[in-house]
């Protein structure tokens, strides 16, 4: 009896119990992941190495100088990012993650836009990268950006033989009306954005965002100094036009905003500060019948830039 027993148990095929294992391990495991994100492919290892080489690079000096490398975290932020065309250096994506509908569309969106390295990191590395944030298993690291100095827009104006139209910035902390206003130049012919160095919003990935895609063609200058880049400008000829509550001029009657100009907005609530304010050569303010006290930095710009479009055409 022993020596039967012997002989079927070698027999092959499933035997009594298996629970159909061997019938689910001929089950597909879903589509090829990308050569990027398969350990141990060439592609991986490349990636990997370019993506460490990104974090690890220092920050490059031009002549508008260069933003920080910043990360968006969280599953819908980096899908929404990616849909708005934020420029990405590398999407990483944490190991064993849960492949839900947002994972699969920042997939085939790094896939479809190229350029994009993709890096698989365990979960305590995304953890150390984002402080602790609540990532999701998706993190994307977007590059610095890259700005403009002050007389490139001016520059730039002057070559293609027409009157500058600058929106400067001051004290404009929300990233969100930095990208309003970079939209609003684009839509009415404006040359470009002008902000402070410090105390001031950057080109973030949600100042991308609220660029609606406009931030790809409309520089964005920095300056260490904005009452000096304003005198700069004035020795050029331009009109400083600031805007203000108690200005002389109501927006709509400003003869300059036909001519060369840098419209100059302050922060809601503060308005310009004081040294701006007096560098301007006029304080224009904007009609409000319905009582608001004032408008948010990326309306107002828009408001005005519409003026000085109308009267140019």
């Amino acid at each position: 009896m022993a020596a039967n027993n012997r002989r079927m148990s070698g027999k092959k095929g499933a035997q009594v119990g298996s629970g159909g294992q061997r019938r689910r391990g001929l089950e597909g495991k879903g589509p090829t992941p990308p050569a990027e994100m398969r350990k141990g492919h060439k592609k991986n290892r490349v990636a990997n190495a370019k993506a460490k080489q990104a974090v690890r690079r220092p920050v490059a000096r031009g002549r508008g100088g260069k933003g920080t490398s910043e990360m968006v975290v969280g599953r819908n932020p980096v899908v929404e990012a990616l849909r708005e065309g934020v420029p990405a250096v590398t999407l990483y994506v944490q190991q064993f993650i849960d492949n839900d509908e947002r994972v699969r569309e920042a997939l085939q969106l790094v896939a479809d836009r190229g350029g994009v390295h993709l890096m698989e990191a365990p979960r305590p590395e995304l953890d150390r990268m984002t402080n602790g944030l609540n990532h999701q298993g998706l993190v994307l690291q977007v590059p610095p950006y890259e700005y403009a100095h002050p007389e490139d827009l001016s520059g730039a104006a002057y070559d293609e033989g027409q009157d500058p139209l600058i929106v400067a910035l001051d004290g404009v902390t929300d990233p969100r009306n930095l990208g309003a206003a970079v939209r609003s130049v684009s839509a009415f012919g404006g040359h470009g954005v002008l902000v402070p160095e410090r105390r001031a919003a950057g080109m973030t990935a949600g100042a991308w965002k609220s660029s609606a895609g406009t931030a790809a063609r409309t520089p964005v200058a920095r300056c260490t100094n904005l009452t000096r880049a304003l005198e700069a400008y004035k020795k050029q000829g331009i009109a400083i036009v600031g805007l203000a509550a108690d200005g002389e001029h109501e927006v709509g009657e400003l003869a300059a905003l036909g001519g060369p100009v840098v419209i100059v907005v302050g922060s809601e609530g503060k308005g310009l500060s004081r040294l701006v304010g007096e560098t301007c050569d006029y304080r224009v303010r904007i009609p409000m019948p319905g009582g608001a006290e004032s408008l948010n930095a990326g309306v107002a710009a828009g408001i005005v830039l519409y003026e000085a479009a109308r009267r140019r055409a």
